[in-house]
């Protein structure tokens, strides 16, 4: 194994949890209440339960190769050369996944808090962090990811605190005005981010402590960070309006502007900056991790850490042409990202899975002939 540490279940709860607040706390909002409107919290309720079973799909993989990480198990079910070729196709998504999230996070910041500061120098600085993490190891992001985790639950719960006497429910108005087509429409959005994203914990669920209930955990980390993201939405919309809320890129730190007690405490969206900037370092560690995990797979390398310093020089590079701007990754993650990531989080899988269940039906089949050829010829030479 490449990988020689191992994380315990409550740390591959918490990676997941994190991983699916990541950049999707932050544009998430944005996504649902332009196409669902008011009915954009109903939405997220929808995509969480679809994506709740797609997990289940990542679950039924995991179990049934529990030593096998995505990659391996591709050539194990597939066959070395096709299981190779798609081994690289995840290769490429876990990558382009890693340089978008990247780039969300220099969007942030030019944008919002330093907009003079060239995004060139974000991306490296923060990049440099993400290599150093994904360098020494899952165990290390485990523990650190178990260390944060205190934190970014209080922040959460101070900002939810003193926002909700501002949700304003008539903002919720008219239920269903725009048709339950377009509520489903609008749950792909969350669907999309991050449940066809959490994939990726196929390359890690080998190395949990307690394999059997690996699985468990990746399904309460999920929905636990899907709940985090249906009240995110529903505060948005009911404290901003849907119309705002579809209008601006980053809602969520927008509402913790919103938060003001008396004349001494005010002006603590930080918070919402803090909590984005801490999950959003795990999500990006993971998918650079899985990155560079998977070609050393592929390739048969004796490790994955000479991988990481080439890849970060080039994820530096992509992040600054993967798109040009906001309004053109808007366009992306609602029109393109979702397809994109149905063929690598369900449609690949599920295939997988299939594969899979046929191949173990072969064996049984030829097992049970085999039982019964040699069954036939004791009997026979008991008749002689």
């Amino acid at each position: 194994m490449l990988e020689k540490g191992k994380i315990s279940l409550i740390q591959m709860t918490i990676l997941v949890m994190l991983f699916s607040l990541g950049s999707a706390i932050l544009i998430v909002p944005t996504a649902l209440a332009s196409v669902a409107k008011q009915d954009g919290w109903i939405s997220a309720i929808i995509g969480a339960g679809l994506g709740s079973l797609v997990v289940w799909l990542y679950i039924a993989i995991g179990k049934r190769h529990p030593d096998k990480t995505l990659i391996e198990c591709c050539e194990e079910v597939l066959g070395v050369w096709a299981g190779k070729l798609v081994g690289l196709l995840y290769v490429q998504f876990f990558f382009l996944l890693a340089t978008l999230v990247l780039r969300n996070i220099g969007d942030f910041i030019t944008t919002i808090v330093m907009p003079d500061t060239p995004i060139q120098a974000i991306h490296i600085l923060f990049l440099l962090i993400i290599m150093m993490g994904a360098r020494l190891g899952l165990e290390v992001i485990g523990r650190t990811a178990e260390i944060f985790l205190p934190w970014i639950c209080g922040l959460i719960l101070v900002l939810m605190v003193f926002i909700v006497p501002q949700m304003e429910s008539y903002r919720l108005a008219p239920l269903f005005e725009n048709g339950f087509n377009r509520i489903i429409y609008g749950s792909f959005s969350i669907l999309s981010i991050p449940y066809l994203e959490l994939v990726v914990f196929l390359m890690i669920l080998p190395y949990v402590n307690h394999r059997h209930k690996a699985g468990s955990a990746l399904l309460a980390g999920s929905l636990l960070g899907g709940g985090i993201l249906i009240l995110i939405s529903a505060l948005s919309i009911t404290v901003l309006g849907w119309e705002f809320t579809a209008r601006h890129a980053f809602p969520s730190y927008t509402l913790a502007k919103k938060i003001q007690l008396g004349e001494f405490l005010q002006r603590i969206e930080v918070m919402m900056a803090i909590i984005w900037f801490m999950t959003i370092f795990f999500k990006l560690t993971v998918c650079f991790y899985a990155s560079a995990l998977s070609i050393a797979q592929v390739f048969r390398t004796a490790s994955y850490r000479p991988l990481v310093l080439p890849l970060g020089m080039i994820m530096v590079i992509l992040s600054l042409v993967v798109y040009p701007n906001i309004v053109y990754f808007r366009e992306f993650a609602s029109k393109i990202w979702t397809s994109y990531a149905m063929v690598f989080g369900l449609v690949l899988p599920l295939v997988l899975l299939l594969a899979s269940l046929a191949a173990s039906r072969r064996r049984n089949k030829g097992s049970a002939q085999e039982q019964g050829a040699g069954s036939n010829q004791e009997q026979a030479e008991a008749g002689s």
